[in-house]
């Protein structure tokens, strides 16, 4: 059975992040039988979850993995821990709610062009989606870099003391040099080639 990857995106971006355009044309390369997956979340947190959740279901039964990137990697902590899943935490956000409450009001999405208000209601949709303590955190692979200019990477080291991690010195929030992780990314989620 085809192995299956979900990749989330980040806020006020889509399935054509830049991110998400590599790993489609790097992943036949390394494994041509994984199947990516790359929903739309939209900027409305209780859709984008259910969006997530409708991804994870249409191919369930197969193997499958989460990489989440920054709020993406916010979601899939909660997937991960809602569905038993392996997942890797591309610079996530760790208290989304926080971060975004400097954002609040009118938006752009510069990938889908939708423009839209960002409201305390949207915080509150996504406090609720806070998993709580971690159950298991070896389930979560921490990729981050050091000059994240958006995020302070010693948030998520905080947030998840006992998972794997990766720690690359310099960098930005987009995470430079992506290519040199994906391996070990699939590595984590069982998928590397045989």
């Amino acid at each position: 059975m085809r192995p299956a990857i979900v990749y989330l995106h980040g806020f006020n971006s889509s399935p054509r992040s830049q991110k998400a355009n590599e790993l489609k044309a790097w992943l036949p390369d390394l494994n041509p039988d994984i199947d990516l997956l790359v929903p739309e979340l939209g900027f409305d947190p209780r859709r984008a979850y259910q969006r997530a959740c409708d991804t994870l279901t249409s191919v369930a039964g197969r193997p499958l993995g989460l990489i989440g990137s920054s709020l993406g990697g916010y979601y899939a902590t909660a997937l991960s821990q809602q569905f038993g899943l392996r997942a890797a935490l591309i610079n996530p956000a760790i208290y989304p709610y926080e971060l975004l409450h400097d954002y609040l009001g009118p938006q752009h999405n510069p990938y889908t062009g939708e423009r839209y208000t960002l409201t305390t209601d949207h915080m509150e949709a996504l406090k609720a989606l806070e998993p709580g303590p971690i159950k298991r955190p070896e389930n979560l692979f921490l990729l981050l870099q050091t000059g994240d200019e958006t995020l302070d990477y010693r948030e998520a080291l905080r947030r998840h003391p006992h998972s794997p991690c990766w720690i690359q010195a310099g960098g930005d929030h987009r995470f430079q040099n992506f290519e040199v992780v994906v391996p070990a990314i699939l590595s984590f989620l069982g998928m590397a080639r045989t």
